[in-house]
């Protein structure tokens, strides 16, 4: 049985925030979580992955003043929801978008790439009409809005606090796929097992009276 991975995790740092003049008096850990969310949220880090969202702020209630500016500077221990998509890691997500070339799943924050080559053993052919993918022989389907199981195959988050990244993602193995086409597959392989378990055994010759 395949074990779909949660790719979501918190991870705890430390950073120095600046509190000006004009945000005396207000609450030090709502000022720090405006100011870390515009340094992290949305940064796309190698290490990190996918920085989604700044929570648990902890500040320090006394701060450093430095000659020449009025503003103070307060240690903070903090929180970074991130998501962090590795190789051969498996997923599900919803298809957000389809094209000729393929269609893009929602993996996370991002849309994971599902080339039409990786999507089945199929020749695979694009209703533009109707916006779907369709295999000639299984008459199977995809379309927006479905769900689907899959495998990631390639990952590329780019450069430190950069904003861009990609995930190309393959449905060409086993229990991967739509979601509606590995229960239908699992169906008919419990049906066929369970039609082998009733037929009776058969001998090479039959017993002499």
């Amino acid at each position: 049985m395949l074990q779909v991975i949660i790719m979501f995790k918190l991870v705890t740092l430390e950073d120095t925030i600046r509190i000006p003049p004009e945000k005396f008096g207000e609450s030090i850990e709502i000022v720090g979580h405006e100011q870390l969310g515009i340094k992290y949220e949305g940064m796309i880090d190698e290490e990190l992955g996918y920085v989604i969202a700044v929570i648990d702020i902890k500040a320090n209630s006394i701060g450093k003043i430095i000659p020449g500016d009025g503003a103070t500077y307060h240690k903070v221990e903090f929180s970074l929801l991130t998501f962090l998509p590795k190789v051969q890691e498996i997923v599900e997500g919803e298809i957000v978008e389809i094209a000729d070339f393929g269609a893009f799943v929602r993996v996370g924050p991002i849309d994971a790439l599902l080339h039409v080559s990786q999507l089945m053993d199929d020749f695979i052919s694009y209703d533009e009409k109707q916006g779907v993918l369709m295999g000639k022989e299984t008459k199977r389907k995809l379309a927006t809005g479905d769900h689907v199981r899959v495998r990631i195959t390639a990952v590329s988050l780019g450069h430190r606090g950069g904003s861009s990244g990609k995930i190309g993602v393959t449905a060409r193995q086993p229990s991967l796929g739509k979601i509606e086409w590995i229960k239908k597959d699992l169906e008919k392989m419990k049906s066929t097992e369970s039609k082998k378990a009733k037929e009776p055994e058969t001998t090479a010759g039959s017993p002499k009276a």
